[in-house]
């Protein structure tokens, strides 16, 4: 199974100048491919491939402007080009945006390939680097394993890591128990099990606000191109960082400890790309990191052997009573806690959900039941009328290149 070690190291002076420079040239060459690319679609309807856009960099190299290209190693340039021909791919096949073009503000990443870099002694030296980068190992690699790829990002806060891809053979599979579990996401508990249990949100992104806040108006007071700028830019980045270390530090620990207690966990498939449309709770779902963490879980059913199931996002979990299973009308969200009409039982509502969460699950794990609700229609959708045709072009927002 291919895994990736991430680490923070803290390059000398030499090695960051080096590192620095490689970024800015992979920065550099991405952009003007992405450039040339788009250029030649506007222009004459043509589709510029990574090995065009390869050859572009054959001669890029022996301009005189861009003679600093031969000072760093050819390989980070080369899986620049690669990573823009993946874009361009999940573009064409509706999977993401039309690619943007690097900003230096943003920080930016090198990918070194085997025949970039020497891993000796459980020291990684890069081309171009004479000695091994100062790694602060918080984990060793698993024994016999050695890197495939190495990846060095600069993240706008100003810290450095290197990622390390291996292929791990070993088998992690934890020992089988008899216990599942569903789960009830939501804003003032961040989850809520099927056991009664509600987990609080740490909501990272309050606790910061108004610090960030702060940060951000300075920094729009700052004159542009201007040292003091970098520092008020530098400030807002470090806080971002902040925020996000506590929020993804306290995912790992919950998910965790969620894969380990449970053999089967269940939850609903959210849309949180449609959801945080909603202006009114944008941030609070968006600081709740709902689709981070049901990624953490699918990876770590994957490696320790357990099972996650996800159920329809249209099941009304919340409306039906996990008693007898009547359904009600209405049940607006300012509504915590209800009685059952029909049979009289007392519901707090994360928690019936998570029941039924937890009842659905076990249906589509053992007969593979469909469990969206019977004639049931998808609002705000337009049906296409019967005997119409159908295009097949697709609309797409492209990014127009510099002049």
């Amino acid at each position: 199974m291919e895994k990736a070690y991430r680490y923070r190291f803290y390059p000398t002076t030499e090695q960051e100048q080096i590192l620095r420079r490689t970024i800015g040239c992979v920065r550099l060459v991405f952009n003007r491919a992405l450039a040339s690319r788009t250029e030649a679609w506007y222009e004459r309807q043509e589709r510029v491939d990574y090995v065009q856009t390869s050859a572009m960099l054959t001669q890029w190299k022996k301009l005189e402007a861009l003679q600093f290209l031969n000072e760093v190693s050819c390989v980070p340039l080369q899986q620049g080009l690669r990573h823009l021909q993946t874009a361009f791919t999940n573009f064409s096949a509706g999977r993401a945006k039309y690619p943007n073009f690097k900003k230096k503000r943003s920080g930016g990443s090198a990918e070194f390939t085997k025949s970039a870099f020497k891993w000796k002694d459980g020291q990684v030296y890069l081309a171009k680097c004479s000695d091994p980068l100062p790694i602060k190992w918080s984990r060793q690699l698993p024994r016999g394993c050695d890197p495939t790829t190495i990846t060095v990002k600069f993240d706008p806060s100003g810290r450095w890591f290197v990622s390390l891809r291996i292929n791990d053979p070993s088998d992690e599979t934890m020992q089988p128990i008899d216990s599942a579990v569903g789960l009830d996401v939501g804003i003032s508990s961040l989850m809520t099990l099927s056991t009664g249990e509600k987990i609080a949100n740490p909501k990272a992104f309050d606790k910061h606000y108004q610090k960030l806040r702060r940060a951000q108006k300075s920094l729009s007071h700052k004159q542009k191109a201007s040292r003091n700028r970098d520092k008020a830019r530098l400030k807002v980045a470090r806080l971002q960082a902040k925020i996000s270390d506590s929020r993804i530090d306290h995912l790992h620990k919950l998910t965790t400890r969620l894969i380990r207690e449970n053999q089967t966990i269940v939850v609903e498939d959210l849309a949180v790309k449609n959801m945080v449309k909603n202006s009114k709770l944008a941030r609070a779902i968006s600081d709740a990191s709902w689709g981070e963490m049901i990624r953490q879980l699918e990876y770590k059913a994957l490696w320790y052997g357990r099972t996650l199931v996800k159920i329809d996002r249209w099941f009304p979990s919340s409306k039906r009573c996990s008693s007898c299973g009547h359904v009600v009308d209405k049940l607006p969200l300012n509504i915590r806690e209800w009685d059952c009409p029909n049979c009289g039982a007392h519901h707090d509502r994360d928690i019936n959900a998570a029941k039924n969460i937890l009842a659905v699950g076990h249906t589509v794990t053992v007969c593979g039941a469909n469990i969206r609700p019977d004639r049931h229609k998808s609002k705000g959708q337009l049906r296409r009328p019967e005997g119409a045709c159908v295009s097949k072009t697709r609309e797409g927002r492209k990014q127009k290149p510099k002049s």
